[in-house]
């Protein structure tokens, strides 16, 4: 090959690969780590709030379910320290969402101060998303108001394993996809919390 040839070749090669560096340095597709705003909220972080109020809502209520039961002491513990946490957030999601003008929505708790409680978990349910991750159906609901205290506990741990498994799901993807800054931090908070708790939910398993 000749020398000609051969300088040409290395041309064509270095002119291909600084294209494809280009190519990869001005990618116009989808941002999908969109930058972060102390003011400014996006889709994601609107579902993220929607979604945790009914899901936390459902965590108080079976919070609620401890109440009057013989447990150890340690689930007592850790069922009133969830309480403690939730019910701020979900009032702190609400004022975001009503901030942002979106639309509130109602809880099976809202249904429980109507008048209908562990008697009737499918009514008190009505409208509740129970598509989300680590929702329990209202035939759990009843199953856990229902069961006798020498299942109850038991019961009311494993549920409540999965659906903090849940929440930490839903949090991650705020971290991925929401905007709001305040709203990711609650998230990150969220998914630390929750391992934790469910760490230690585990361990009054074993």
């Amino acid at each position: 090959m000749s020398k000609r040839i051969t300088g040409a070749l290395a041309a064509t090669v270095l002119t291909a690969a600084l294209a494809l560096s280009t190519a990869a340095c001005d990618d116009s597709g989808p941002d999908t780590s969109p930058d972060t705003s102390t003011t400014e909220h996006n889709a994601a972080d609107v579902a993220f709030a929607t979604d945790m109020i009914q899901h936390h809502a459902q965590a108080l209520s079976m919070v609620d379910l401890t109440m009057e039961r013989a447990l150890d002491p340690g689930v007592s513990q850790l069922a009133e320290q969830i309480r403690e946490a939730q019910a701020p957030e979900i009032e702190t999601f609400t004022d975001w969402l009503t901030t942002w003008d979106e639309e509130v929505p109602e809880t099976m708790r809202d249904h429980t101060n109507a008048g209908h409680g562990a008697d009737d978990m499918a009514e008190s349910m009505e409208g509740t998303d129970t598509d989300m991750p680590g929702m329990m159906s209202a035939d759990d609901m009843q199953a856990l108001a229902d069961a006798p205290d020498a299942e109850f506990q038991s019961m009311w741990l494993e549920m409540m394993i999965e659906h903090h498994t849940g929440a930490i799901e839903m949090a991650e993807a705020e971290q991925a996809d929401g905007r709001f800054k305040p709203a990711i931090d609650l998230a990150a908070a969220i998914v630390a919390s929750q391992s934790a708790e469910i760490d230690t939910m585990r361990t009054l398993l074993g």
